[in-house]
């Protein structure tokens, strides 16, 4: 019984040292410190730290649930990588002292306060993973991790470690078993005592020195660490003399040698080979894609010999020819990457049968004839994955065998510009794909609703570029998983399935686009609740838009050449997270709504040829993400609202989409990677009045700007020679008048300039840089206009006298003649005239005298000229 209540009150003395909620108190206390030390922001997830008592059931702390002790921090990402580097006081974590885990992963750290490094947790028997990436670490860091005894992962990758590496720093971690130094800086190892060993580090596995500067000359400690089993090379640029034959005594299973210059490695006697890799018969994985390979001698004397071999990874080379034969002894091989090379010939000729333990293929990009039946793989029970893109030729067989394959493929590309008449027998087998391509085979016949039913499993499905036809057929029940359908550019007709968001409510991608789909816009599309894009481009599409199809999530509409109609007031009110709308070549009508503002990611607004009325509404100026606006070919009014904007973005755009923009009097479609650098406003064909905003002239990233057809006047802005990236500049058939600014000769990427059909006066620019290529179209029909390359020339101006300018003038005169300076002399000059004929009189006598006889008979003649016409009058009676 005695021993019962010693028992009893122990426990009581135990629960007494936590906090009432299973929380030790002084970890609390501490991680409570530790927000402040680290000072986050408000919306990181620490700031729900002391919210409860239980410290155990904050964000990213994780106890042992028997002691309560904290033995797991996570605390990646607290301080944005926008905010200023800091220092770290390590020693907060003292407390933890049952921690084995400690992540302080991206949260721009450039060191530790003086006295407060890691050293101070070499007190933390436990620790056994410090993971501290993507922060700005230097090499001075490593003496500080030196007492850490007890890690066992250790990860420093993309910090600031440069130049040499003392490798003594390392020999206290005698746990160590992983260590990634990827991505910074390092150059090599040496030792201070002229040792080359790193003998310390006995348990080291995993070695990740990818995407540094690594010197082949300072590699070799590292290669002789005896339990080293992984060891990742890749992306260093490495070059000059390498002995493999060191590699060759190595148990490495795993070899990234990616991305590195392999024809400058040597074997032991000097020669520029890779034979001796055969030698590692331990080599499971073998990474040697982008290396520069351009023969297959380095698989016929050397990685063939790997028997144990189960992924070989030489895409992105340069090898030319066929495929050895001796590829036929690595039956172990599971994955086999040879896509972006050279290599030819008819698959079915090369020993891909005996390679049954094949699980992925990539035959990408390269010059191989394919058979779109795949029987060659048939008795490939293993294969999950098959990929062939790009300009391998794809071909059918005449007729295909009748047998059932025995792979299940998780994954099928076949890509490829061929003429395929029906989709592929195997796929009706098939039950288990998650990804499907079919695309630019110009297959026939209707939509594979099959696949769908059979594949309930099936994410994406891409069928672009085919000839399929008929209408848009469902499967009988709803699909809950496919998330992307491609079924742009066919020749689907009819109308979109009323409930194609019933049927398949999880889509997150769609594209219909370049078929012939008529009818409205489906508002079932509501249902899916993840839609992010939406294409419908190049249909024949009626009808209104739809209220509620958008939703939060959405981030594209591509609605583009279609016959839609009606107003834009309510269709897309949720829609805050837009970054694309494009409902060009329609019939739109109605006002841009001034709520338009509220899409505060807009990067790309697209209404042009439509019937759009009003003003432009200056809400848009909130649009601060705009790059590109295209409101030409509208009825639009007013001014034009000098706040709007227009700057690069780098806003995200799904791969294969594109916008129509016209440029260079051209209409251009971009794609994602050109829409980076691309800005450009276009507001041509309108109604729009006013003077042109000095403000525009300020968009210094804009490339394209026409402001053509409208109803503008006023002066051409000085400001517009700060457009230093402008390409294209269209003022035509306005009503601008006054002189072309001579600074806009300063504009060197101007390759398009239009000021045609307006009331411009004075001279053309200077014939110099990219204004000695415009010719007379650039100025035509301008009456005031001379000057190069007009026939108009400006001698007379030139040899009258100038007046100096005031140097408070900022633009041009609008005429030839100052209309003030024209009374002034008038007057001035009648004035001479009066006195100049008073004198002469007042001194020539006879003149004198002439003048008043003149004068008289002149007063006679007019007063009998009254008398006799006013008796005529008077005969005329008054009604």
């Amino acid at each position: 019984m005695k021993e019962c209540w010693i028992m009893v009150m122990m426990i009581l003395l135990l629960k007494e040292s936590w906090c009432s909620d299973g929380c030790l108190e002084n970890e609390r206390i501490a991680l409570l410190q530790i927000k402040s030390h680290f000072n986050s922001s408000s919306s990181s997830f620490m700031s729900t730290w002391g919210v409860t008592a239980d410290c155990c059931s904050w964000v990213r702390v994780y106890c042992n649930s028997t002691t309560g002790h904290v033995v797991q921090l996570s605390l990646d990402g607290v301080r944005s990588s926008e905010e200023d580097y800091w220092y770290l006081n390590a020693s907060l974590f003292l407390p933890f002292q049952q921690l084995n885990y400690l992540s302080l992963w991206g949260n721009n750290i450039a060191g530790c306060i003086k006295n407060e490094g890691f050293e101070r947790l070499s007190a933390l028997g436990n620790l056994e993973v410090l993971e501290l990436s993507d922060n700005s670490f230097h090499k001075s860091i490593l003496s500080s991790l030196s007492g850490l005894s007890s890690l066992k992962i250790l990860s420093l990758s993309g910090n600031r470690l440069k130049g040499i590496i003392n490798i003594e720093e390392f020999n206290h971690l005698i746990s160590l078993e992983e260590l990634d130094l990827s991505a910074n800086a390092i150059e090599g190892f040496i030792s201070s005592n002229g040792s080359d060993e790193l003998s310390k580090l006995s348990n080291l596995e995993r070695f990740d020195l990818s995407y540094n500067h690594v010197n082949i000359s300072l590699l070799s400690p590292l290669i002789r660490l005896p339990s080293l089993r992984y060891l990742d090379l890749g992306y260093n640029q490495l070059e000059g003399l390498f002995n493999f034959k060191e590699l060759g005594k190595s148990k490495l299973v795993t070899l990234d040698l990616s991305g590195n210059n392999i024809t400058e490695f040597v074997d032991s006697r000097g020669l520029p080979h890779l034979q001796i890799i055969g030698a590692m018969s331990s080599l499971k994985k073998l990474s040697l894609g982008g290396c520069g390979l351009n023969d297959t001698e380095f698989l016929n004397q050397g990685v063939c010999k790997l028997k144990q071999l189960q992924e070989l990874d030489i895409s992105y080379n340069d090898i030319s020819g066929s495929l050895p034969s001796c590829l036929a002894n690595m039956t172990s091989l599971q994955s086999l990457h040879l896509s972006s090379n050279n290599f030819v010939g008819n698959i079915s000729l090369y020993p891909f049968n005996r390679l049954t333990n094949l699980e992925y293929l990539d035959l990408s990009h390269n010059l191989f004839q394919i058979p779109v039946s795949l029987d060659l793989f048939f008795n490939h029970s293993k294969l999950k994955h098959f990929k062939s893109q790009g300009n391998n030729e794809i071909y059918g067989e005449k007729t295909e065998q009748n047998l059932t394959p025995m792979f299940q493929l998780e994954t099928l590309y076949i890509d490829g510009y061929a003429c395929i008449k029906a989709f592929p027998k195997f796929l009706y087998y098939q039950h288990n794909l998650r990804e499907a391509s079919l695309q630019s085979l110009k297959l026939r016949g209707r939509f594979p609703y099959w696949l769908l039913q059979n594949n309930t499993k099936l994410e994406e499905l891409y069928l672009k570029n085919n000839s399929l036809s008929g209408p848009l057929q469902l499967p009988l029940h709803s699909h809950l998983n496919l998330s992307l359908l491609d079924i742009s550019d066919n020749l689907f007709h009819g109308i979109i399935p009323p409930d194609i968001g019933t049927h398949l409510p999880r889509l997150e991608l769609v594209y219909l686009s370049k078929n012939d789909f008529n009818g409205s816009i489906p508002s079932s599309f509501g249902n899916m609740s993840s839609l992010q894009i939406l294409d419908l481009s190049n249909n024949d599409i009626s009808g209104s838009l739809p209220s509620d199809f958008c939703c939060s999530h959405m981030l594209e509409v591509h609605l583009s050449r279609n016959q839609l109609q009606g107003s834009l007031e309510d269709a897309f009110f949720d829609c805050l997270q837009l970054v694309v709308l494009d409902l060009s070549h329609n019939n739109m009508t109605g006002s841009i709504p001034s709520w338009f503002e509220r899409f505060y990611q807009l990067a790309y607004m697209i209404l042009g040829y439509n019937n759009i009325e009003g003003e432009i509404p200056i809400q848009l100026c909130n649009l601060t993400q705009l790059s590109l606006i295209d409101l030409s070919h509208n009825n639009l009014s007013g001014h034009i609202p000098p706040c709007l904007r227009s700057t690069s973005n780098f806003a995200s755009l799904s791969n294969g989409e594109e916008i129509e923009f016209t440029t260079k009097r051209n209409i251009y479609s971009y794609q994602r990677s050109m829409l980076y650098y691309f800005s450009g406003i276009d507001l041509s064909c309108n109604k729009l009045i006013g003077q042109i905003p000095i403000q525009i002239g300020y968009l210094n990233e804009i490339r394209v700007l026409n402001l053509s057809h409208n109803n503008l006047n006023g002066k051409i802005p000085a400001s517009f020679s700060n457009l230093s990236q402008i390409e294209s500049l269209d003022l035509s058939h306005n009503n601008l008048q006054g002189n072309i600014p001579s600074q806009l000769t300063e504009l060197d990427f101007l390759e398009v300039f239009n000021v045609s059909c307006n009331d411009l006066s004075g001279r053309t620019p200077e014939k110099v840089k990219q204004f000695a290529t415009f010719d007379e179209s650039s100025y035509r029909d301008n009456p005031l206009l001379c000057g190069w390359p007009l026939q108009k020339y400006c001698a007379t101006m030139e040899s009258s006298p100038s007046i100096p300018r005031s140097s408070n003038d900022t633009e041009e005169s609008n005429c030839f003649i100052d209309m003030e300076d024209f009374y002034a002399s008038f007057g001035v000059a009648y004035i001479m005239v009066l006195l100049t004929i008073a004198g002469v009189l007042f001194i020539n006598p006879y003149w004198r005298q002439v003048w008043f006889y003149f004068v008289e008979v002149s007063i006679d003649k007019c007063y009998y000229f009254l008398i006799d016409n006013l008796s005529c009058l008077s005969k005329f009676k008054l009604f």
